[in-house]
């Protein structure tokens, strides 16, 4: 079981509040995703989980057991981070078996468990290895083995993806989320990268200054934003929001519209502007348009659409996907 309760959870560091008071429900099995961007708390939040802060206020709650004042090795939890952490002088084998053997595990079950855990993250032709012999995503990879070796109750991640480049990140992504699937196991994975967050998450929690914005699934926070923090956060690239006149026609203080949500022509169309940035990326063309009378908006041509920079075009946006906030910023 890996259910993870926080009841009333607060941080306080000297005067400032880094998390006034947060109750979340994670559920056994569950891959949630702390999302928001620097500073929001996510990592605090996470460390906080893990044993490494104290709280300074509330309870949580691992497993039915109240594991608040528990030392993070009583918690069942294991944690991998930004950095690696990996022992240089160690074969991959040694780093993956380092904590069976601090806890006294016989040898036949430590070589078992390391040969599973090498299996399952294809890293069986490299257990000879020294961590300097590998890519950055098979030094992640070892780093994931020493947490799985563990059979914790919970994987805690703490934006373990940051050091890679493009490339490795997508086939990181792919496989952490695989592992998910493969183990069952409960997953809590920080990222400030909303689209991590929307391909990996069964949940994700998007925090603000040290609150939660809203709890939901990707689709959920994606058609059904809470609030104008949420409605701009998730999305990439992100919503278009668009007060004034307009707005208030449509029945909001604020209205938002995704650039996917915007159809683009030469010809005619319900706003006329003109192009002042076009990314050509093959499958998809995102304009940069200064619309008159509204400002800059982003719109997605699916495809190779022949606009340029200084061009007029016609955009058109899908009314029965427009986004309404009231004057505080809440979903009409």
């Amino acid at each position: 079981m890996g259910s993870i309760s926080l009841q009333k959870v607060s941080k306080v560091f000297g005067e400032a509040k880094v998390i006034p008071s947060i109750d979340l429900e994670i559920q056994d099995g569950e891959f949630v995703v702390f999302v928001g961007p620097s500073g929001c708390g996510k990592s605090t939040l996470l460390r906080l989980i893990a044993g490494l802060e104290d709280v300074s206020g509330g309870r949580i709650v691992i497993d039915g057991t109240d594991g608040t004042n528990l030392a993070p090795s009583e918690r069942g939890l294991a944690m991998v981070f930004q950095s690696y952490a990996l022992y240089p002088h160690m074969s991959v084998r040694s780093n993956i078996a380092f904590p069976l053997k601090m806890a006294g595990m016989d040898k036949a079950e430590i070589d078992r468990k390391v040969s599973d855990a090498a299996r399952v993250l294809n890293l069986t032709d490299y257990l000879e290895r020294k961590p300097r012999q590998l890519s950055g995503g098979q030094r992640q990879r070892v780093a994931i083995g020493r947490a799985i070796v563990r059979q914790p109750s919970a994987f805690l991640f703490d934006e373990p993806l940051s050091n890679l480049d493009a490339a490795l990140r997508v086939n990181m992504r792919l496989e952490i989320s695989e592992l998910h699937q493969q183990l069952k196991t409960t997953m809590v994975y920080v990222t400030h990268d909303q689209v991590e967050a929307m391909t990996m998450a069964d949940k994700i929690v998007v925090l603000n200054r040290g609150n939660i914005e809203q709890v939901g699934s990707p689709l959920e926070l994606y058609r059904t934003p809470r609030n104008l923090f949420v409605a701009g956060f998730i999305g990439s690239p992100k919503m278009n929001l668009i007060e004034g006149g307009y707005a208030q026609g449509m029945g909001g203080h604020t209205v938002g519209v995704r650039p996917e949500h915007i159809s683009l022509s030469k010809d005619s169309g319900d706003w006329k502007g003109k192009v002042v940035v076009a990314e050509h990326l093959g499958a998809d063309t995102f304009l940069h348009v200064d619309v008159e009378g509204l400002g800059p908006l982003t719109a997605r041509g699916i495809g190779e659409f022949g606009a340029h920079a200084g061009d007029t075009v016609y955009l058109t946006p899908d009314k029965s996907r427009i986004h309404r906030f009231n004057d505080r910023g809440l979903a009409i």
